[in-house]
């Protein structure tokens, strides 16, 4: 293994490290699962050689590999990804932003894999419509198009617990889901 390989990985690493924890984290419902599966991740893009493609062909690369390996987790488990669990309270009301993070865990496992892929490589990992395609395999408008359903998909699913929240002087932020990804 050449010392241009790695170091391309360790900037491929830097510069993407955060954003695939995001997605294999809202993937895999996870964290401890996500951090072993980001290793992995990068574990591969080390032993493979770095496409000689734009900046973006290659963060496509690299989300292509997270895909790859959060999609053989979940077929290796034999079930698909679950809501994320937070833990319970010993029957008290769950606080607001619990609530909203459950709900949103239970929304997100119940779209359909590809929409789920192409929602969270675009929200929690930042991915530009050029990018999601490229690693999903799909056309650009076909990005569109399952972002938008997986978007409405989600507003309907959460739509009561966003409600309750208000109700309860809860600020939500704007509509979206969580920040907006820094990387």
């Amino acid at each position: 293994m050449g010392t241009t390989r790695v170091a391309d990985a360790d900037v491929l690493f830097s510069e993407h490290r955060r954003g695939v924890f995001r997605y294999l984290s809202r993937f895999v419902g996870q964290p401890d699962a996500a951090r072993d599966l980001t290793q992995e991740v990068f574990l591969r893009v080390v032993r493979s050689p770095v496409p000689a493609t734009s900046i973006a062909g290659r963060k496509a690369w690299v989300f292509t590999i997270a895909r790859n390996v959060a999609l053989n987790h979940v077929r290796d488990r034999g079930r698909r990804p679950k809501a994320v669990e937070l833990g319970e309270l010993n029957g008290a009301p769950r606080p607001a932003t619990q609530e909203l993070s459950a709900a949103l865990g239970e929304a997100l496992a119940a779209l359909g894999d590809l929409d789920r892929d192409v929602f969270l490589l675009r929200e929690a990992a930042g991915l530009t419509y050029e990018e999601i395609a490229a690693a999903c395999e799909l056309s650009t408008d076909a990005v569109r198009s399952r972002l938008h359903r997986a978007r409405e998909q989600l507003r309907q699913s959460l739509d009561g617990t966003m409600a309750r929240q208000r109700h309860d002087g809860v600020k939500l932020g704007g509509d979206r889901l969580w920040p907006k990804p820094t990387t």
